[in-house]
């Protein structure tokens, strides 16, 4: 440290200032990169944090009371759910055809617009109370082609 002290009174007074303002430049750097900068940045990120976190919870709302409702519905027979199956299935025309083994029914679809598709599942699911576990669809030139696999939970 006295090493330190001969070297900065050896310093003439124009480079005893320069080395002043240097360090006092290095300290608001530090300063702002250690105390500021993470803060600075949460502040600016804030908004946008929570407005995806009030737009997630809204859609956990919509989708607990739309699961609250379909658990309200009384079940259908087994005859009720192939009818709705059946009947939804009709509306796709010759884009949709439907094979049905137990509890599972697999929709072929091919050609069929989103908009059908989006359809069909919610009135298979509100009629048929059946609910999609396996989707293999893939966009082709006329539309959409794969396969929906949807389980049944039909009352006896």
């Amino acid at each position: 440290m006295a090493e330190l002290r001969r070297r900065w009174a050896r310093l003439a007074p124009r480079e005893r200032n320069l080395v002043a303002l240097g360090g006092a430049a290095l300290g608001l750097l530090l300063l702002w990169y250690v105390g500021l900068a993470s803060a600075w940045s949460t502040w600016k990120t804030a908004p946008a944090q929570l407005r995806a976190g009030e737009a997630d919870w809204m859609q956990m709302q919509r989708l607990a009371t739309e699961a609250r409702d379909l658990k309200a519905q009384p079940p259908v027979s087994a005859a009720q759910a192939a009818e709705a199956l059946k009947s939804a299935t009709e509306r796709l025309g010759p884009h949709g055809k439907l094979s049905q083994l137990g509890d599972r029914a697999t929709l072929n679809i091919n050609g069929a617009s989103p908009e059908q598709l989006r359809t069909w599942l919610a009135e298979v699911r509100s009629g048929a109370r059946a609910r999609p576990v396996d989707v293999q669809v893939s966009r082709a030139e006329g539309g959409l082609s794969g396969q929906v696999v949807v389980s049944l939970s039909a009352a006896s």
